[in-house]
Parts: structure tokens; sequence; C-alpha cells
């Protein structure tokens, strides 16, 4: 039985993107990496990983092995990395979890859930088709919806503002704790965790 987790943060490659708000999934897999002291390398699968252990199991044992993965695509076609690299790591999709961004969660509300509908989400449909399940653990990162009359998809787009930047670094911590207690503790406990005021 392999018990180790996939851990994928979605998002746009290239600097252009690096500050966008669709890219919040990738921002908290670079989190993780530093925590875990691990540096993300290029991976055949077309996406950058980093083998390492996350967070620490009850009796202060190492937690459990997760490879944690950026997509070096673009979201609309972020599916074909990660279900080449569940392959590559024989990982089974129900110990996938993706992170991605919210539009209908108000700014910095976290939500875990395992399966449903991909709620418009490009980079989620990708997975889904090609994985050929929906059944895998999802971190909602939540971006809120865009101001006025500004179309959805320039919202996503837009770098997080100096002003929005404080509380997205909080946000990123709780969202990194977040994927180390699924790992650790299941996703049941996690759920309970968050979502728990």
């Amino acid at each position: 039985m392999n018990d180790t987790w996939l851990v994928a943060g979605l998002g746009n490659p290239g600097p252009k993107y690096a500050g966008n708000r669709h890219n919040v999934g990738r921002m908290v897999i670079d989190l993780l990496s530093r925590r875990a002291g691990s540096s993300l390398t290029s991976h055949k699968a077309r996406a950058h990983v980093a083998d390492a252990r996350l967070g620490v199991l009850p009796g202060g044992a190492p937690g459990p092995r997760v490879v944690l993965a950026i997509p070096g695509t673009y979201m609309n076609v972020s599916g074909e990395p990660v279900s080449a690299l569940l392959r590559f790591y024989d990982i089974p999709p129900e110990r996938l979890l993706v992170i991605h961004d919210e539009l209908d969660l108000p700014p910095s509300t976290l939500r875990l859930k395992r399966g449903g509908g991909e709620g418009g989400h490009n980079g989620l449909r990708s997975i889904s088709a090609s994985t050929g399940t929906r059944d895998y653990v999802r971190l909602r990162v939540g971006i809120g919806r865009p101001p006025g009359r500004m179309d959805a998809a320039d919202f996503v787009l837009r770098d997080f503002s100096p002003a929005e930047r404080p509380e997205l670094l909080v946000t990123l911590e709780e969202a990194a704790d977040a994927v180390e207690h699924v790992v650790t503790e299941g996703l049941e406990k996690a759920q309970l965790r968050l979502h728990t005021p």
C-alpha cells in the first residue's frame, strides 16, 4: 500500500503570473517545500517536484512522504502533468490533494473537501478529465469575486495588491498547515480543525 500523497498547487508558469490570484496554489507549494527543507526540481512529467516529509505524526515521528508538485503547464492543462505524476509515483487519485484559487469563497477563506464539481475552474476540469475521477481532495483558497463589472478572467490574472499581501501571507501559512493536517491526521480531522470556528 503506497501511503505517499501527491500535493499539487495550481497556477500559471513564469514570472509574469507569479503574483496572480490564480497562482495561490503554487504559492502554498513553495511555502511547503521551504518548510520541508526541500527544493523543487524539474521532472519529466512537465512539473517541478519536491520529495518531502510533511508535518509530524503523533509520537513525534516525521510525517508521511509527500510529493509536492507545481505543474509546468498553464492552468487549463494542469491535468496532464498531475496524472503523469500519479502514474510515475504509483499514487492512487484518492491520495491526490489539489490546492487552487476559489472565486466563490471570500478572500482568505479556506475549505477542504473531497470530490464534487469543478465550479467552472479550468484547472480542476483538466485534472478530473485526465485522471478520470473527481474523487480527489481539494483545498480551496478564497480570493473573492471581482469588484464592479470586472471580468472574472481578468481578476484572477491580477496580482494581489500591496495592501492584500499581509493577509495573503497569513492565509498561505494556514493553507500549508491544512495540507500538513490532511497528510498526518486524515481529511476528516483536518476538516474539523479548519472548518470549526
